[in-house]
């Protein structure tokens, strides 16, 4: 039974798209992806490209996004950002982000900007030509592009879990990932979950759960679904009583004041005032929505990465509110009726892969993409690299030609034993992927181990081309366009 505060936070969600539907209601593209999928390169590319498309088309410059069909079709006119609605939403640091990428000073200075670590948001207005029966007439879409963290979205399937349900399954998760979990183990079956709260003991089991959250994340375990989001993305959650709890043993029922009451009081917390204000402020709003994992760090780590992304793409499936949009749920609580899931830096792969690299992604995805089909929801799947930072070689090796990347590997990295220095350019093979996506969950193929050391040697962005002024061009893409025109095209005619 719905609760009043539940019920009238409905009607505040039906008001207020009410009042957007008669403002000109915008619409609003979801972006998420686990820690290191790219969400701000992907963000921080897609405005630069649509913001400079109308310029680069009148200086002669070639289409950089040829699949985009209504800049194909020359009916684009440019975008343009403005002032976003929300005054309480961090806004995307948009200029910055690109000053990072194309090295405000120089080009030396280029770097990837910081990962996402709390919720931002940025409106962008597209001016089109729309197509009427013989003619077009001037038209713009509004776009509040809302980038978050993946690691919150999984938070979402907490909605419906108790604290002991919680407990048991994580500390599951923990026994069958041993010996990750084994320091925060041995501590919490050492405590009394039924004597009296103690705040030291709550704040030691805290931390060592974070510590072991933080350590199914990293390689080689590479693991996806990690709940409490908020444990390895704190925003400005830091320090704060509602992320000092963990998971603990329960036998018996919950004494009041005790250890294991204290517990599960601030998980409940957590989910009110964490969880729920995240669905229904922002997560709740979305129109459409781009999901960008990082396949190859699960190829990297084997088959146990790839099932625990399987699940945990599932779980973020399940979390969106899918289907058709009738006029009723456009009017009162719109649906996300497009999604796509971009497997990143597809430029770590010659092109031969690439097709390769889908079909895993879509083998990650096929049950949950089933279920949310059959409601009503457009879903596709495709590899890209929203900023490009290889090209493309064939060297020989061994008397055979390989296809090979070429970029300039970040200062520090490292092939066998050379260390790079983060000017010098290599050319490197990065092995292909199997015909057969099942073969990388049943462990019938993995990476060579005389290149598993480098196979995904971290490289610095590309030296932006500028125009006469200094202004950074459009930086190159590997099917940026693709992913546009799924996500926008037909809101573009």
């Amino acid at each position: 039974m719905p609760s009043f505060s539940d019920l009238f936070h409905e009607a505040g969600i039906a008001a207020r798209s009410l009042a957007e539907l008669f403002s000109g209601r915008p619409l609003r593209l979801g972006v998420t992806g686990l820690a290191g999928a790219g969400k701000t390169i992907f963000v921080t590319a897609l405005v630069q490209h649509l913001t400079l498309a109308a310029r680069l088309a009148a200086l002669g410059e070639k289409n950089p996004l040829p699949v985009f069909r209504v800049h194909a079709e020359g009916r684009f006119m440019g975008g343009r950002l403005e002032p976003q609605p929300d005054d309480a939403v961090p806004r995307f640091a948009y200029e910055a982000h690109l000053d990072v990428l194309t090295g405000r000073g120089g080009s030396e200075n280029r770097a990837w900007p910081q990962s996402t670590k709390r919720i931002s948001e940025l409106r962008l207005v597209l001016e089109f030509e729309r197509t009427a029966g013989r003619g077009r007439s001037a038209a713009e879409l509004l776009i509040d592009i809302v980038d978050y963290p993946g690691e919150w979205l999984l938070d979402l399937t907490l909605l419906d879990k108790s604290y002991r349900r919680w407990s048991e399954e994580s500390l599951a998760a923990a026994e069958a990932r041993t010996p990750l979990g084994a320091q925060w183990r041995r501590y919490v079956q050492s405590l009394d979950a039924n004597g009296p709260a103690d705040e030291d003991a709550a704040q030691r089991a805290a931390a060592l759960f974070k510590d072991y959250l933080q350590a199914c994340r990293a390689a080689p375990l590479a693991a996806s679904s990690l709940p409490p989001g908020r444990f390895l993305m704190p925003g400005d959650l830091e320090g704060s009583p509602l992320l000092t709890f963990s998971p603990l043993k329960l036998e018996t029922e919950l004494r009041p004041n005790s250890l294991a009451a204290t517990m599960a009081r601030r998980y409940e917390a957590y989910r009110a005032h964490v969880v729920k204000p995240f669905f229904r402020d922002h997560f709740v709003r979305l129109d459409r929505q781009i999901v960008l994992v990082d396949v190859l760090a699960a190829l990297n780590a084997g088959p146990a990465a790839l099932r625990d992304l399987e699940r945990a793409l599932g779980d973020v499936l399940n979390a969106f509110r899918t289907g058709k949009n009738s006029i009723l749920s456009s009017l009162l609580r719109p649906k996300i009726d497009k999604i796509l899931f971009a497997a990143t830096k597809a430029d770590h792969l010659n092109h031969v892969s690439h097709d390769r690299l889908e079909a895993i992604l879509r083998r990650l995805t096929a049950r949950a993409i089933a279920r949310a089909e059959n409601l009503g929801t457009s879903i596709d799947v495709v590899a890209l690299a929203a900023v490009r930072a290889t090209r493309e070689a064939n060297v020989g090796r061994g008397g055979a030609i390989l296809p090979a990347v070429v970029g300039t590997p970040l200062r520090g990295e490292r092939i066998g034993d050379e260390i790079f220095d983060g000017e010098t350019e290599v050319a490197i093979f990065p092995g292909q992927l199997p015909d057969d996506p099942d073969a990388v969950f049943a462990g019938s193929w993995a990476i060579d181990p005389r290149e598993a050391e480098y196979r995904f040697v971290r490289f610095r962005p590309p030296i932006a081309a500028r125009d006469a002024a200094g202004t950074p061009l459009a930086l190159p893409h590997i099917r940026l366009d693709r992913a546009f025109q799924f996500l926008l095209g037909d809101r573009l005619r």
